[in-house]
């Protein structure tokens, strides 16, 4: 992937997270994920008055890429404001469709902060390899 490749990743996942609905937390996030289709999927973090109920951008682009058919990713670009990294959740969730897939994090600057994959994000994943396959 080309500087220009991960700078255009990063500037749409920053541009996604304008669309943010933070009001709790006030910590705005969007994400940008591309799949080996070379589709883009955005996504932004939703909160709800019921914390628990509150969804991550990273799993919401998952969820987009999934719905529309999509199952292998490439590459999944990060902003926040400063630079933070998946939670557990997103983490097992890009996990499900590829260790290899590449994580950007970036901050709200839209400078590179980490370039890593899912597999260093997630060591001794659980991942769909062991669960028993159904005969059948």
């Amino acid at each position: 992937m080309t500087n220009d490749e991960r700078q255009y990743l990063i500037d749409f996942a920053n541009e996604a997270r304008k669309r943010a609905y933070v009001p709790y937390s006030n910590y705005p996030v969007g994400a940008a994920l591309r799949t080996k289709s070379g589709r883009i999927y955005t996504g932004v973090n939703v909160e709800s008055a019921a914390y628990p109920t509150t969804m991550c951008a990273e799993r919401v682009a998952v969820f987009k890429a999934v719905s529309e058919g999509e199952r292998e990713f490439e590459v999944l670009a990060l902003v926040t404001d400063n630079g933070g990294s998946p939670c557990g959740g997103c983490r097992q969730v890009l996990a499900e469709f590829g260790l290899d897939t590449v994580v950007l994090m970036a901050d709200g600057q839209g400078r590179l902060v980490l370039e890593t994959t899912v597999a260093k994000l997630l060591p001794e994943a659980f991942t769909p390899a062991h669960l028993p396959r159904k005969a059948g």
